[in-house]
C-alpha cells in the first residue's frame, strides 16, 4: 500500500526554500550590476571556494563536465593517448576523454565502489597520459597511492570531485591532491547551483593560468589566442547563489553525516545478513555522503517495493561505461571488470539529503526490512 507521505530520493526544495530570500537578493544584486559573465561574484566565489576546500587555485567554469574537459585540453591530450578512468561512474568522466579523440581505458572498482588501485596499475601502457580517479558517492580514493603510481610514470592526475566537495583523505580535501580537480555544482550535488555550474582546482599558478585561458577561447588578452580553448564561463547569477549556499555547506555535511549514521545504525540492528550490505567506508576518509548506496539482493524487486511505499530510490549506475554503446569503438575485443558488473546488479541509492528527519530514515529502513523479511 503506497503511503500518502512520500520520501523523495533528493529534495532540493527543502534546502533552497529557507534560503530563497537571501538568494533572490544576491540575484537582484547581479541584475543591478550588469556584470553577468565572470564578474565580481564569480571572482568572490572562486576565492571563497579556495578557502573552503584549501586548494591552491580555483577557476570557475560552466559545468562539472567542462571541469573535466578543460584540463585535458590544456594538456593537449588527444588521438593516440590513453587516459585511465573507472568504468563504474557517470558518463562525463570517460566522455571528456573520448570527446578529444583520446582513448578512455576502463578500470575495475573495489569494495568502496571507487577505482581499483590494483587494476589501475595493470592498465598503464606507454600510451597512458593521465589518470582520472573519481571520488564516488562522497568518498575519496586513496590519493597517496594514485599519486605515487602517477609520479613514477610521469602521468597527469585529474581528480573527479563532482560528488565529493568537502571529502577528505588523511585530512586533505578532494581537489587538493592532483594536478587538477573537477567539481560539479549541479543542483542535486552537496553544493548545488540553480542550473549548471562547475569549477577546476589547479595545483600551481601555471596550471591555473592555463585554465583561465582555456575557459575563454584560449585567450589571456581579448582577441589574442594562445591556446585552443572553448567557451566555459560561469555566469554571475550561479556564482551569487553558490556564495549563499557555500556559507551553509558545513551544516549540510553534518546533516548528511547524521542521516548516514542513522542508516548504518538501523540496518545494523535489522541484521539482514547477506541480503543487504551498507556502504563500505575506508580508513582515513571523511565521507560527505552525496549518496547512500547499498548493495542489495533482488535489487530491482526491492526498488519496486520501495516505490510502492512512496519511497524514492535510484540506480547509480545501471550500466558501467565499458558496456556503453558510445564507447564500443575504444574497447579491446575482450574486457572483464567483475566488480563493476556486480555493482551494476546490486547497487541502490536510498533517500539522502540533510533535511531528512530521523523518522523518515527509520521508515525507509523499515520498508527495506519489510521487503526481505516478508518474502
Amino acid at each position: 500500500m503506497q503511503s500518502s507521505q512520500k520520501i523523495p530520493l533528493i529534495d532540493v526544495h527543502a534546502q533552497n526554500q529557507p534560503l530563497q530570500a537571501e538568494m533572490l537578493r544576491a540575484i537582484q544584486g547581479v541584475l543591478e550590476s550588469g556584470a553577468f559573465i565572470l564578474g565580481p561574484e564569480v571572482k568572490a566565489f572562486e576565492e571563497e571556494f579556495r578557502a573552503y576546500s584549501k586548494v591552491p587555485h580555483a577557476i570557475a567554469c560552466a559545468s562539472g563536465s567542462d571541469a573535466l574537459l578543460l584540463p585535458l585540453m590544456a594538456a593537449n591530450i588527444g588521438a593516440g593517448d590513453e587516459v585511465l578512468v573507472p568504468s563504474f561512474t557517470f558518463y562525463a568522466t570517460a566522455g571528456a576523454v573520448a570527446r578529444l579523440g583520446a582513448t578512455p581505458v576502463f578500470v575495475d572498482s573495489d569494495e568502496t565502489c571507487n577505482i581499483s588501485l590494483a587494476d589501475l596499475e595493470k592498465k598503464i601502457t606507454p600510451k597512458t597520459k593521465a589518470i582520472i580517479p573519481v571520488h564516488l558517492f562522497g568518498q575519496m580514493v586513496d590519493m597517496e597511492a594514485v599519486l605515487m603510481l602517477a609520479r613514477s610514470k610521469g602521468l597527469l592526475v585529474i581528480e573527479d570531485c563532482a560528488q565529493s566537495i568537502g571529502a577528505e583523505f588523511k585530512g586533505k580535501q578532494a581537489g587538493a591532491w592532483g594536478d587538477y580537480g573537477a567539481f560539479s555544482f549541479y543542483p542535486t550535488k552537496n553544493l548545488g547551483a540553480v542550473g549548471d555550474a562547475g569549477l577546476v582546482s589547479a595545483a600551481d599558478a601555471e596550471k591555473a593560468e592555463a585554465m583561465n585561458m582555456v575557459r575563454v577561447h584560449g585567450s589571456k588578452q581579448r582577441y589574442y589566442h594562445e591556446l585552443v580553448g572553448t567557451n566555459s564561463r560561469l555566469d554571475s547569477i550561479q556564482a551569487a547563489v553558490l556564495r549563499v549556499k557555500l556559507r551553509h555547506l558545513k551544516s549540510y555535511e553534518k546533516g548528511r553525516e547524521r542521516v548516514a549514521g542513522l542508516y548504518n545504525k538501523f540496518f545494523a540492528s535489522a541484521a539482514l545478513g547477506n541480503e543487504l550490505h551498507t556502504p563500505v567506508q575506508a580508513p582515513g576518509r571523511k565521507h560527505v555522503w552525496n549518496q547512500y548506496t547499498v548493495r542489495a539482493d533482488k535489487r530491482d524487486a526491492l526498488r519496486a517495493h520501495l516505490a510502492d511505499q512512496g519511497i524514492g530510490s535510484e540506480i547509480y549506475y545501471p550500466l558501467a561505461m565499458h558496456k556503453q554503446v558510445a564507447f564500443k569503438k575504444f574497447l579491446p575485443s575482450a574486457i572483464s571488470l567483475p566488480v563493476c558488473e556486480a555493482l551494476e546488479r546490486e547497487v541502490l541509492s536510498l533517500p539522502m539529503y540533510p533535511e531528512l528527519a530521523d523518522s523518515q530514515v527509520e521508515r525507509v529502513v523499515n520498508a527495506v526490512c519489510g521487503f526481505y523479511k516478508g518474502r
